[in-house]
């Protein structure tokens, strides 16, 4: 069962878990936590089997690919397939991404 404070929920075992970040910065926080997310993904990402990998990481956006070549029916689809790849990688730096 949970006991609420002003900021705080404590757990009934002494575990007490934030209801929200409390940071000094929260700017700093926030990029903290976005960083420690990616990192903690990328090493879950590693640790899974092929399959789920695929699934997770190439098969939507090569599924979307995939689409558009029918969609458009170009004359060299496979050339298609490379741009619209290269073109869509959602794991591309964008400008202004640290």
């Amino acid at each position: 069962f949970f006991r609420l404070s002003s900021n705080m929920a404590e757990v009934k075992d002494d575990k007490t878990v934030p209801t929200q970040p409390c940071y000094d910065d929260m700017t700093e926080g926030k990029a903290a936590e976005k960083a420690a997310l990616a990192v903690q993904n990328k090493i879950n990402l590693h640790a899974l089997p092929v399959r789920a990998y695929l699934d997770q990481t190439v098969v939507p956006i090569m599924l979307q690919g995939l689409a558009e070549v029918a969609r458009v029916r170009p004359d060299d689809p496979v050339e298609f397939l490379a741009a619209f790849l290269l073109k869509n990688n959602p794991h591309k730096a964008r400008p202004g991404d640290n």
